[in-house]
């Protein structure tokens, strides 16, 4: 019979649960584990209630595909920004760091992943319907690719200029500032805000 590590079985699930998440290791896990366990139990019970509540009632934009509380997100919804300007970004994360710049002024798309055939992601994964009737609509005069500038984020970016270069639409992407093989997210508010005023046209970058 093997013997557990952990004093009680119960702690032990609790550290297997928050080893899944992203970048939390067994030791990590075990110092949030206790450090719960040391808290009050109306602490402990908010913690819970504040998780639940988050997968229960969380809402993605009906017109970017963003997090939201609502129908439609608040950036989405506020009049003073451009919304014939659109940046296609992965992931909610990416729309936070464009936003910390405070060098972007139009409206967001989110894609909801990247073409990763190692991953099984295809293109029909992706989120990209809202976005397509804003440009078959007319709506839209520039699209922005902002992906990640790793082999997986250029293989999206293609497909979506051959998807969109045939409408009356510009499309750019960032300017090389950030790193290759760099994650957006990770990217400095100075290096992210440079590459978005200074984008260039997609078919220029990859000379199509």
């Amino acid at each position: 019979m093997e013997i557990s590590r952990y004093p009680s079985k119960l702690l032990e699930e609790a550290v297997e649960v928050f080893a899944g998440l992203p970048g939390i290791g067994k030791k990590t896990a075990l110092r949030l584990v206790l450090f719960l366990l040391r808290q009050d139990k109306d602490v402990v019970e908010h913690f819970g209630q504040t998780i639940l509540r988050l997968k229960n009632e969380i809402r993605y934009c009906k017109s970017c595909n963003n997090i939201s509380d609502k129908e439609i997100c608040d950036i989405c919804a506020n009049p003073h920004r451009d919304h014939s300007l659109v940046c296609v970004v992965e992931n909610p994360q990416d729309v936070m760091a464009v936003e910390n710049t405070g060098q972007y002024h139009g409206i967001y798309h989110v894609l909801g992943g990247v073409i990763s055939p190692l991953d099984g992601i295809g293109p029909d994964d992706l989120v990209l319907h809202p976005l397509e009737e804003k440009i078959k609509r007319g709506e839209v005069k520039e699209v922005i690719l902002a992906l990640s500038t790793t082999m997986e984020g250029d293989t999206t970016n293609f497909y979506l200029y051959k998807k969109f270069r045939d409408y009356p639409v510009k499309i750019t992407t960032l300017a090389r500032g950030v790193s290759i093989g760099g994650e957006l997210e990770y990217t400095d508010e100075v290096t992210l805000g440079r590459s978005i005023a200074n984008r260039t046209p997609f078919k220029d970058v990859f000379k199509l």
